[in-house]
């Protein structure tokens, strides 16, 4: 998994609450277990019309955000079904955080599991920077995880945000649960040995 430090990148807004999971990746696209090509359909049916046209007035088809690498979203972001795909097509369309005033808890501790930094603000603060990714000419902003800072895009000001340490150490480091696991594997191979030599009967043949 890509490690997350500092990212700069354009913030599209997206003024909606409850985006659900069906709404960032179609049902219809589940069946792939690849975690590329799905950011051609991510929000496919706000993004396309029923010909398969880009709708201009969707935020990501507009010029100044098609290239968008954070999305400033609504509450309750990610809500619905549990599925993976809808984080999958979040990074391959190049999103990588995403900043709300609420996610869905399954939705959140999967952008950890991918890569994406979900950054949880007051609602205020929230439509304060959806507001400068709207009204500024290049709404182009500087997520520093190891400071846990936003910088916007007017000024150079800085926007503190919380995430616990552990999250930060995944993120940080690129760690999924595999890589989690991993990191335990000094720890796990001594309790192999200690139990290889005091239960040998797991062990037929070793």
């Amino acid at each position: 998994m890509q490690p997350f430090t500092t990212l700069t990148g354009v913030a599209a807004p997206l003024a909606m609450d409850n985006v659900d999971t069906d709404a960032i990746i179609p049902k219809q696209h589940l069946k792939t277990i690849k975690r590329t090509g799905l950011g051609r359909a991510l929000f496919e049916e706000l993004r396309y019309d029923l010909d398969g046209r880009a709708i201009p007035d969707f935020v990501l088809n507009q010029p100044k955000y098609r290239d968008a690498s954070i999305l400033i979203a609504g509450a309750n972001f990610g809500c619905g079904s549990s599925r993976e795909h809808a984080p999958w097509a979040l990074l391959d369309f190049g999103i990588r955080c995403v900043i709300a005033p609420s996610f869905a808890d399954i939705f959140y501790n999967n952008c950890f599991n991918n890569g994406i930094l979900p950054i949880v603000l007051p609602p205020e603060d929230v439509e304060t920077l959806r507001r400068e990714a709207t009204d500024a000419a290049d709404p182009t902003f500087t997520v520093d995880l190891e400071r846990r800072v936003i910088v916007r895009p007017e000024g150079n000001r800085e926007l503190p945000f919380e995430l616990d340490d552990f999250g930060r150490h995944r993120l940080l480091e690129g760690l999924d649960q595999v890589g989690l696991t991993l990191e335990k594997q000094a720890a796990i191979k001594g309790f192999e040995e200690r139990q290889r030599l005091s239960q040998p009967w797991l062990y037929p043949g070793g």
